[in-house]
């Protein structure tokens, strides 16, 4: 490991394998609400900041934007292993941090406070802190900072952009949101709908019925999702996963749902949007957490109180 990475690890959580569990990762300001040290941070600098946060290293900071996801994935945790106590592939969850251990006394106590079983804590002096994603076997990366984001997609890990917001934290089971095109699937149909219109999609969409779709950003994500989601039946499973699409059920959604069975990715409802906003639903489903690459449709799950995570 390279000399600009300091891990702690949680001694309080019992380690996984990280070949076997699905390993996400959250930058502390995906997982608590920073804004106000943020702020501090960039007005005054590092040093002020760290003083702050040591100043402050027992109280605790307010939950952020993927504190209900990865409290969720915690129930999944304690669920599965009801089932099997000797089971391997179970979320395990890691923060990775700009913060100087110094600074991140603060992010420890904060996890512990509440409880989060986070198996490691990583600082990170690096600007480029997503080149230790793939050596940790992350699966998922969640982070407030769009660079971050851009750069672990560019590594070939799933990874999504956190809007710092209101969150209402919905109870559990985990509930899961994907959309589509340029998300699960790849934006192969969004560029010649770019390119020829409405009815030159349509047309594409029809001639390819039969082909699955490419692989989006963040389908390898929602395959170990499924693969945990299919430890339990559809009455007990404490995973819901749920297909929000712009696109139209009668003209586009076939291929949709057949590329799903094709990949053999289990998905509670699927819903054919047609161009609607997506708000009024995702209010219904009340979601840990939503994945969309329209910032459009982000607007639209946070006015209605929604978690929401861009994919760039």
């Amino acid at each position: 490991m390279a000399e600009a990475e300091s891990i702690v690890m949680n001694t309080q959580v019992k380690q996984k394998d990280p070949s076997k569990a699905l390993v996400i990762a959250v930058t502390t300001r995906a997982i608590f609400n920073l804004e106000k040290e943020h702020k501090l941070y960039l007005e005054k600098g590092k040093e002020e900041y760290t003083r702050h946060q040591q100043a402050n290293q027992d109280k605790p900071l307010p939950p952020g934007t993927a504190f209900a996801f990865i409290q969720a994935a915690q129930y999944v945790n304690e669920k599965i292993l009801e089932n099997n106590p000797a089971e391997k592939e179970l979320f395990d969850i890691l923060v990775l941090s700009n913060n100087s251990p110094e600074s991140g006394v603060r992010i420890v106590n904060s996890a512990k406070h509440y409880g989060l079983e986070i198996s490691k804590f990583c600082f990170v002096s690096d600007e480029d802190s997503t080149q230790y994603l793939k050596s940790h076997g992350v699966k998922l990366f969640l982070s407030a900072d769009r660079t971050d984001v851009c750069n672990a997609l560019q590594r070939g890990v799933s990874a999504a952009l956190v809007f710092e917001q209101e969150v209402h934290a919905p109870s559990i089971p985990l509930r899961v949101v994907f959309d589509g095109d340029a998300v699960l699937f790849s934006d192969e149909t969004e560029q010649v709908f770019r390119e020829q219109g409405l009815e030159g999609a349509l047309q594409y969409e029809r001639a390819m019925e039969a082909v699955p779709m490419g692989e989006g950003p963040l389908k390898a994500f929602a395959m170990h999702l499924g693969k945990l989601r299919q430890k339990f039946s559809q009455e007990t499973s404490p995973i819901r996963t749920y297909l929000v699409t712009a696109r139209s059920g009668r003209d586009m959604g076939i291929r949709a749902l057949q590329t799903l069975r094709q990949w053999g990715l289990p998905i509670d409802e699927a819903f054919f949007m047609d161009g609607a906003p997506k708000g009024p639903i995702l209010a219904q489903i009340q979601p840990h957490i939503f994945f969309d690459d329209g910032l459009h449709n982000i607007e639209g799950a946070q006015n209605v109180g929604v978690p929401s995570a861009w994919v760039p």
